[in-house]
């Protein structure tokens, strides 16, 4: 079976100050389907976003292999692996990373720039549009409201049309009122474009609207020892 996604044995521990190793993910197996939409929840500090990082390549893994599609990750150089996820691998950060400098269409274009290709404004401004923001193509992150800068950082993340959305925490700035809004915005436009999301949270709003939601603890087998 082939899978979008498929993490196995993944262990990442770091050393503390006293040069004790301080372990923090030991995942056996975690798997997504083309298209799927998974929800991994769990409390802060139970390594979630360690995983996605690993996930997507900025942090290497001691141990384990990450498949994504027929690459495994865990093989590539660092330039190579950078080159791979700018290509294949979209991530919405939970504090955006939008340049204040730039406009909502620039900072949508930038996620172009990895890729070795032509920069395509008319798959920018398309994707600007279907978040509701085509009207604010010309603004700078200043002008535009928390919830806004969110939808620019979604629409950054699918620009290259990647296999693979990876999600930190999405909703954590943004106002309780619009949280599902912005999930729900999220879930269309991956299920538009046929791409796997995982999405990281501790919110039960967030996961509710997911079919498919992983307990954080039974996945990361550091938190099950230390409980």
């Amino acid at each position: 079976m082939s899978h979008t996604l498929l993490v196995e044995d993944v262990k990442k521990a770091y050393r503390e100050p006293d040069g004790e190793l301080l372990p923090i993910l030991d995942v056996p197996r975690l798997e997504l389907e083309a298209g799927e939409q998974v929800v991994i929840r769990g409390r802060s500090g139970g390594g979630k976003t360690t995983l996605l990082n690993v996930i997507a390549g900025l942090a290497t893994p001691d141990s384990g292999r990450i498949m994504v599609e027929t690459t495994d990750l865990t093989r590539l150089p660092e330039a190579a692996r950078d080159q791979f996820r700018a290509r294949h691998i979209g991530f919405v950060f939970q504090t955006f990373n939008l340049l204040a400098g730039f406009t909502a269409l620039e900072n949508v274009l930038l996620g172009m720039t990895f890729t070795g290709q032509r920069h395509d404004s008319s798959r920018a401004t398309d994707l600007l549009g279907r978040v509701g923001l085509g009207h604010r193509l010309s603004h700078k992150p200043a002008a535009l409201s928390v919830g806004e800068q969110q939808r620019v950082a979604v629409a950054r993340a699918l620009v290259n049309r990647p296999t693979l959305l990876l999600a930190d925490e999405p909703t954590a700035n943004i106002d309780p009122a619009h949280q599902a809004q912005v999930i729900e915005l999220l879930r269309e436009v991956c299920r538009a474009e046929n791409v796997a999301m995982l999405l990281v949270t501790h919110s039960d709003d967030v996961s509710e609207q997911f079919d498919r939601v992983e307990q954080l603890e039974n996945l990361n087998r550091v938190i099950a020892k230390v409980h």
